[in-house]
C-alpha cells in the first residue's frame, strides 16, 4: 500500500495542464494590469498636449485668457483639468513682450485593478513660454 502512494505521489503524468493553467491566469493578469496602466500615460501625454496648447495661444495673444481654446480643448479631450497660470502681469491678465508665462495643469485619474479597489493620482502638466506682444 505504501508503495502504491509513493508511487501515485511521484507521478508527474498531468502536470504540463496545471503549468499551461498557471501561466494562462499569470498572462491574463499582466495584460489586465496593461489595460489598467497605459490609458493613465495616455492621459499624461494629452495633459502635456494641452499645456503646450494653451501657453503657445498665450504668447501668441499675449493675455493669459485663452479661455476659448481652453473650452476647445476640453471638448476635444475629454479632460477637465485645473489650471493655473504664474505669469509676470503688465496690465490685468496681459504679458509684456519677453514676459514669462507658465502653466501648471493637475487632472485627478483613479486607477482601480479588479477588487483590489481605486488607487486615486493626480497627474500634473507644466508648460512655459514668453509673450511676443507688446503694449505701450
Amino acid at each position: 500500500m505504501r508503495k502504491k502512494i509513493k508511487k501515485v505521489w511521484h507521478c508527474q503524468k498531468g502536470e504540463g495542464y496545471i503549468d499551461v493553467a498557471v501561466g494562462v491566469l499569470c498572462l491574463m493578469l499582466v495584460v489586465e494590469l496593461c489595460m489598467v496602466i497605459l490609458p493613465v500615460f495616455m492621459k499624461k501625454q494629452q495633459l502635456d498636449n494641452f499645456a503646450s496648447e494653451i501657453v503657445r495661444q498665450a504668447e501668441i495673444t499675449g493675455n493669459s485668457n485663452v479661455s476659448g481654446r481652453i473650452n476647445e480643448l476640453k471638448a476635444q479631450t475629454g479632460l477637465d483639468p485645473q489650471i493655473s497660470w504664474d505669469c509676470d502681469y503688465f496690465n490685468g491678465t496681459k504679458v509684456q513682450l519677453n514676459g514669462d508665462i507658465k502653466v501648471t495643469l493637475t487632472q485627478h485619474v483613479d486607477i482601480g485593478f479588479f477588487v483590489f479597489g481605486s488607487f486615486p493620482i493626480d497627474l500634473r502638466a507644466r508648460a512655459s513660454g514668453k509673450s511676443e506682444v507688446y503694449y505701450k
